[in-house]
């Protein structure tokens, strides 16, 4: 189903909330001093309670806007001034951030991310002493204590004491979870003291430990090079390659060496050290939904190596992920077109156009994408993607084919681009089409969930390969037990081989799934005529037609509401094995 665009934005919600609180004390103004007073603390209490709204939507620079507001009202507010301060940190608003840190430190000498920021910005201008004791004051929770203790040893080996560094990692805390990064900066650090040996034995025990990692494979690999080995490093790169579905980087990486190239270190100066710290951390922050704190470490990173292509990459996926499309295309705008990564985050910028409803922008740059690279695949399958989430289908169906066409020997993961194509045939009644295609999707890969359902389903609907189509949709079902939309083709197809009681229980559940699809209220609805709960149909019908159904669907069941359902055209099986489907659904 298409989503729905809201009504207002995030930003004009939380503006919204401030008018309503600054319109209320509008009226008191001015009757006279005490009341004055009033409405400013009403309007101070309006912009923070607008702040606080756009945070919670994560519209971070609206909340930025409201928290400065009231930060202007109340500058010695701790509260306040801590808001304010991560907010202007996680949109990378520099200037705005390094003043409110030197505010927020005097109030509260240990706030870890205001203590980060000081010593990055320190560590910058060379002031190692200052960096060391602004890390030194920071929190000591877990993360704060990992990343500050890195950040040290980082400092210790500018300072030209690689010795010390190195040390000082062999000091830290042994717990299981902060050994990956332990051994991979010891590593890194290592590496660029010119201890290859060392280095080797670091990156071997990490990358034991975790393969799937691709800043590990990758800095793992250039060592390796540097250090004469390109056998090992290619098997470094394969090895890590057969752990994970994407790995652009590593496979860009392996064609270099081939070539004869010896790339750099991955860290090529104790600025970059730093920044790989903030980068590392806050990806993996993110990637355990801490969004806010996830952005501040990457945005840090940033401000050290601003021509950080992975980092500006993994800002532009968590905007993307929290539905932040115009800050998404702004980090992938600064990936550089020579990264392993641009592609992918030109595409992905075409996805957050098309979420702004900028279909049209959103073609052209995926045109000219494949244009450019006549044999890549992945902007024909996005431009179709695209065109058929606006019902485009024939306009799909066509890039969808031009993709297809470009394979020579489809192999498993190439079973999307049947499947989608096959959707798209069956919307436009070319079923034939739609049928060869889902089968060969299927034949590709025969544990596709959506592949399964949509045959299955499709089959049911036309009351054709009845026994087939249930046994399709019961490994769906079971592939993926809590997706409503396969608990509603299972339901179905019951329904469809006169099984209604059986139906109305996985219909029941499907709707406890997805209470908001129309369809799938519909046919709790049919299902409940059959068995007698004619009331119980009415309401479901009822509901259905509140929920925005098509303009075709909505007829029938104003039909339905109107006149019930007529009676089956032949006696049904109950066992839901056999052939004997009713045509007088939907």
């Amino acid at each position: 189903m298409k989503k729905t665009d809201s009504k207002f934005t995030n930003l004009g919600r939380a503006a919204l909330l401030a008018l309503a609180l600054v319109g209320f004390t509008a009226a008191f103004s001015d009757v006279g001093p005490v009341s004055r007073d009033r409405a400013e603390a009403n309007n101070l209490l309006g912009s923070y309670l607008a702040g606080r709204f756009a945070r919670g939507q994560r519209d971070t620079s609206a909340a930025a806007e409201f928290y400065g507001r009231a930060l202007a009202k109340d500058p010695k507010n701790e509260v306040i001034l801590e808001q304010a301060f991560l907010l202007e940190a996680s949109a990378g608003n520099w200037p705005r951030a390094v003043a409110l840190a030197k505010d927020l430190v005097e109030r509260d000498p240990s706030n870890t991310v205001a203590r980060y920021q000081l010593g990055a910005r320190a560590f910058k201008r060379g002031d190692y002493a200052a960096a060391k004791t602004h890390f030194a004051n920071a929190g000591k929770d877990p993360i704060a204590d990992l990343t500050k203790k890195l950040a040290q040893a980082w400092i210790t080996y500018a300072e030209g004491r690689p010795d010390e560094a190195l040390q000082m990692f062999d000091q830290m805390n042994k717990a299981e979870w902060s050994q990956h990064y332990q051994r991979y900066h010891r590593a890194l650090v290592a590496d660029l003291a010119g201890r290859h040996k060392d280095a080797g034995k670091d990156f071997a025990r990490a990358f034991g430990k975790n393969p799937r990692s691709s800043r590990l494979a990758e800095a793992y690999a250039r060592h390796a090079v540097n250090a004469g080995n390109v056998e090992l490093a290619q098997e470094i790169l394969d090895t890590h390659l057969s752990k994970v579905s994407n790995g652009l980087i590593a496979i860009s990486l392996k064609e270099k060496i081939a070539r004869g190239d010896t790339p750099d270190l991955m860290v090529r100066n104790p600025k970059e050290g730093l920044a790989e710290i903030f980068y590392g951390i806050g990806d993996a922050l993110a990637g355990e939904d801490d969004f806010e704190i996830g952005t501040i470490y990457i945005q840090l990173g940033l401000y050290l190596n601003p021509k950080f292509s992975v980092a500006h990459a993994a800002l532009g996926e968590i905007y993307q992920s929290n539905e932040k499309h115009a800050l998404a295309i702004k980090a992938f705008d600064q990936v550089p077109n020579d990264s392993p990564l641009w592609l992918n985050a030109q595409i992905r910028k075409g996805f957050a156009m098309n979420s702004l409803d900028r279909v049209e922008e959103a073609k052209t740059l995926l045109e000219k994408l494949a244009n450019e690279r006549p044999q890549e695949t992945k902007p024909l399958d996005a431009l179709g993607d695209i065109l058929r989430s606006h019902k485009r289908f024939e306009e799909a169906a066509v890039y969808y084919g031009r993709a297809i066409d470009l394979i020579d020997t489809p192999e498993k993961k190439d079973f999307s681009l049947f499947y989608a194509r096959g959707v798209c045939f069956e919307r436009l009644d070319q079923w034939s089409k739609a049928e060869a295609d889902l089968q060969k999707a299927m034949e590709l890969d025969s544990e596709q969930p959506l592949v399964l359902n949509y045959l299955g389903y499709s089959w049911v609907d036309q009351g054709r390969n009845l026994k087939e189509a249930m046994e399709l949709i019961r490994k769906a079902v079971k592939l993926d037990p809590n997706d409503g939309y396969f608990v509603d083709s299972l339901g179905w197809a019951h329904y469809r081989l006169g099984n209604y009681p059986k139906a109305v229980e996985h219909l029941e559940r499907a709707v406890e799934l997805r209470p908001d699809d129309p369809v799938i209220n519909d046919h709790l609805g049919d299902a409940y005529w059959r068995v007698g709960r004619q009331f119980e149909a009415r309401y479901q019908w009822s509901q259905a037609l509140t929920l925005k159904p098509e303009p075709e669907d909505k007829k029938k069941i104003e039909s339905k509401l109107s006149d019930g359902l007529d009676e089956p055209r032949r006696a049904e099986v109950s066992t839901g094995d056999q052939p004997g489907a009713d045509q007088t659904g939907n």
